[in-house]
């Protein structure tokens, strides 16, 4: 009896660590493949798209406390030539590493892990873009944006592109790092693509922006607030927040008003009462237990 005893034990264990335990895969996505990280669960998928130089392990932490709460299937991944994905070996010239083709690298790779629906999109800093760019191309799959200090193109002149342009520190990533040699070379008209790219206005958004100003000069810095008050303020379905404290890395700073974020927009996907009272309470129990967890490492 004692050893059934030991054996179911072990067992149930063992399925609740499976459950904590992310989907770690390759997939190729025509002759190089991408890499993508999936938690499983029921419910609205959640893609998270990290910024400029960042793979999608800058998500970790985050990523697992939004499976404990809702439950639900959580996604990141290696933009091309980051993390563990690799470039497209066939493409020849450095446009081609652009934005848009890194979009369909995205939704070729979902189309393949069969996660190529309903989806609701967290991005941080330069991950804005791309989040923006799928909610166009793919606006009646996309139910909410969570957007985490995330880029508008209405942040940038054209003074500043060419600033960017004229960057030798960009030809120095070429020996160093092709996956953010090939970001530097193609951001200005990666800006001037979204400039023209309209985000759609039946996809609701969240806007959460940092007000700690950084390596921006004065006008910079109050065009980028404008540009952010302007987007909340275009239609009713979006909201604005101010991550008081905490830097460009709010998911960092201040993880409970994130993850509370998300979480919002989770349950707003459920027709269930009582499964979104069980969320909600999670998601208060959790975002307590990380502010403690902040507060302890002050």
């Amino acid at each position: 009896m004692k050893q059934i005893l030991v054996f179911f034990s072990i067992l149930i264990f063992s399925l609740s660590y499976a459950q904590e335990v992310a989907l770690d895969t390759l997939v190729d996505i025509g002759g190089y493949n991408m890499h993508f990280k999936i938690m499983e669960g029921k419910g609205t998928p959640i893609l998270f798209e990290s910024g400029a130089g960042d793979d999608g392990s800058v998500w970790d932490a985050i990523l697992k406390h939004v499976h404990e709460v809702t439950g639900t299937t959580v996604i990141s991944y290696d933009r091309s030539g980051f993390g563990k994905s690799e470039l497209n070996p066939y493409y020849k010239s450095d446009d081609q590493f652009g934005i848009l083709n890194g979009i369909i690298e995205l939704e070729t790779g979902l189309k393949k892990l069969e996660y190529f629906g309903d989806v609701i999109l967290v991005s941080h800093s330069y991950g804005g873009f791309y989040t923006t760019l799928f909610s166009v191309r793919n606006h009646e799959k996309v139910k909410y944006n969570v957007r985490v200090d995330a880029n508008l193109a209405g942040q940038y002149t054209e003074e500043i592109l060419v600033k960017a342009e004229q960057d030798n520190s960009v030809q120095e990533m070429k020996s160093k790092h092709l996956g953010m040699y090939y970001l530097g070379v193609n951001f200005a008209n990666t800006v001037r693509l979204m400039w023209k790219t309209k985000y759609p206005e039946t996809v609701p958004a969240i806007d959460i922006v940092s007000p700690i100003k950084r390596h921006h000069t004065d006008d910079e810095w109050e065009l980028l607030i404008r540009t952010h008050d302007d987007f909340v303020n275009e239609e009713p379905n979006r909201t604005g927040i101010i991550a008081y404290g905490s830097g460009h890395y709010i998911f960092k700073d201040n993880p409970g008003l994130v993850l509370n974020t998300i979480v919002k927009t989770f349950v707003n996907t459920l027709i269930d009462e009582d499964k979104k009272l069980e969320i909600l309470s999670k998601s208060v129990d959790k975002s307590i237990e990380l502010f403690i967890e902040q507060k302890k490492k002050e």
